[in-house]
């Protein structure tokens, strides 16, 4: 009796949610979703689908029954339910476990979150060197992941009013009652704790902590920014250029300058795609309360000047990764052509500041990112390979000598004369000895200075 009372509680409060007072009474069936846990319940077709009712056999109208049949009656609920069949428990089990992990999917913005991971991968796989250790790949973006779904779960919590009053949110878990903040709250707090340690076990702690920083920033930052300042897009443009760094840092353990690129393409990246955004549902935002730059201006001309400044900054960013080593000439070139194609879109609206120009700038943006990131991974240079293009007349290889040539008389060992002359990161590249009796054959010293 006590899990038919208690599903019974469950399923009533599913159902205080889906009044007509609740933002989407019309968006989820709770009576008939959760129909199947309750054996004994009826539900009343007669009504429309929206305001279906649950009763209880026990709670539908009949005449008082005698004491003897009361007994009688909860006999046979107690053998019903010891005799129940396993395979409707597991039932039950089943759709309980896809019904909260659904919640979880959309609490996490499960989609958003992969692109962070992608980020996180690219700035590990950029930050790897000559080979890329795939546990260390998978375990930071499992760790990226983790953090943040925690970050987002905690953002929709703090803006649980303001999402009831926007029609693009207001069919998420929090606001149409499908999950309670108590239960949000601490899978937001248990997932982002897995994830850091994850990251500080497997990664490094550099890791650890840009992850744990990042995360804070958006959820306590950013987010009650939004309801003060139009400045919150800038900040949120930080936090999104954070993921690529943290996965360069786990592959190399340290924030180098070739490490920077990749967040800066991220952070101009998010402002035009977040002002053709906000100008697209600037009517949503205002209704929920949100401080947008598009809000405070209504020609939308200063919205599209600032999203096609953001598209020229990238224009270098190709030309840079080129002449810094991280990749080849033909990124370079395919860098510069996807940029000017997402500043003509930005141009485009800055001319003509409508709805359908916005919405073009928008897709363009979301085209541009992992077009840029595969060719940064696919034209990425190895430190042999960037250490063959700085250095190209320091690499000797003398294979038409019939001897090997030993580098001291006193040393037995013999070494091939292949000498790559650069030197350890951080360090400058040789300086020069001479081998008798071949006294013009370069000798790599590593020299700290």
């Amino acid at each position: 009796m006590w899990r038919n009372s208690a599903t019974l509680s469950f399923s009533s409060r599913l159902l205080s949610s889906s009044s007509p007072s609740s933002p989407n009474f019309s968006s989820f069936h709770y009576a008939y979703a959760f129909s199947i846990f309750t054996p004994n319940a009826v539900v009343d077709h007669t009504l429309s689908p929206s305001h279906q009712r649950l009763y209880s056999s026990s709670a539908a109208p009949s005449p008082s029954p005698s004491s003897d049949s009361v007994i009688k009656l909860r006999f046979s609920a107690n053998k019903s339910d010891a005799f129940r069949p396993l395979s409707f428990k597991s039932s039950d089990a089943i759709q309980l476990a896809r019904h909260y992990g659904r919640c979880y999917w959309e609490l996490s913005k499960a989609r958003l979150s992969m692109l962070v991971v992608a980020t996180s991968g690219t700035g590990y796989v950029l930050g790897s060197g000559n080979a890329v250790d795939l546990a260390g790949l998978c375990c930071t973006c499992a760790g990226t992941m983790m953090v943040a779904a925690s970050a987002n779960s905690l953002n929709q919590v703090f803006e649980i009013n303001n999402d009831a009053k926007m029609k693009r949110t207001r069919l998420r878990p929090l606001p149409s009652g499908r999950i309670t903040m108590p239960h949000a709250v601490t899978w937001a707090s248990s997932v982002g704790l897995a994830g850091t340690a994850l990251l500080s076990c497997q990664a490094n702690m550099l890791a650890a902590g840009l992850a744990a920083s990042n995360l804070v920033l958006y959820a306590f930052v950013y987010t009650p920014l939004k309801q003060i300042h139009p400045v919150n897009t800038w900040v949120g443009a930080i936090v999104g250029a954070i993921p690529p760094l943290l996965g360069w840092a786990a592959a190399s353990g340290q924030i180098s300058l070739n490490g920077l690129i990749l967040p800066a393409a991220l952070y101009f990246w998010q402002i035009p795609h977040f002002m053709a955004l906000a100008y697209l549902c600037r009517d949503d935002y205002a209704v929920g309360g949100y401080k947008m730059f598009s809000l405070a201006d209504a020609s939308g001309r200063r919205t599209a000047a600032v999203a096609l400044r953001n598209c020229l900054y990238l224009v270098p960013l190709g030309f840079i990764a080129y002449d810094w080593g991280v990749a080849s000439g033909w990124f370079c070139l395919e860098s510069s052509l996807i940029t000017l194609a997402i500043s003509a879109a930005a141009f485009s609206f800055y001319r003509d500041r409508t709805t359908q120009k916005a919405r073009r700038m928008f897709h363009a943006s979301l085209l541009y990112l992992p077009v840029f990131m595969s060719g940064l991974l696919f034209h990425r240079l190895s430190d042999d390979q960037q250490s063959v293009l700085e250095n190209p007349d320091r690499i000797v290889e003398l294979s038409s000598f019939p001897e090997d040539v030993t580098e001291s008389g006193i040393d037995d060992r013999k070494k091939k004369l292949r000498y790559i002359t650069t030197g350890p990161q951080g360090r400058p590249p040789v300086a020069y000895a001479s081998i008798a009796p071949f006294p013009f054959l370069p000798v790599p010293s590593y020299v700290d200075q």
